[in-house]
């Protein structure tokens, strides 16, 4: 077939412990979003874009990845295929 399988959009559920510092600066920007966007966000929701954005602009990161394909890891583009399903799910 011309299209590729489709990677797997099953989020996957992760559970961290921040700083207080790190807290008060997550809810912040999540009042800058709203600010600029006119739409509310939970910090939890904005995460997963700011870690992929993060990721993505990391360019050591990106090397090391190519270096060793097969890693498991979904490249940049199926990361953001499967953050947009998660925003999308959000909308809802």
């Amino acid at each position: 077939m011309k299209l590729a399988k489709l990677p797997d959009r099953n989020p996957v559920r992760l559970t961290i412990s921040v700083m207080p510092e790190l807290n008060a600066a997550l809810n912040a920007y999540a009042q800058a979003y709203q600010a600029a966007y006119g739409e509310p966000a939970a910090v939890a929701d904005l995460i997963p874009f700011m870690l992929e954005g993060y990721l993505e602009s990391d360019r050591d990161f990106a090397k090391a990845r190519k270096s060793h394909p097969g890693s498991g890891a979904p490249d940049a583009a199926q990361a953001r295929g499967a953050s947009k399903a998660m925003a999308g799910k959000g909308a809802s």
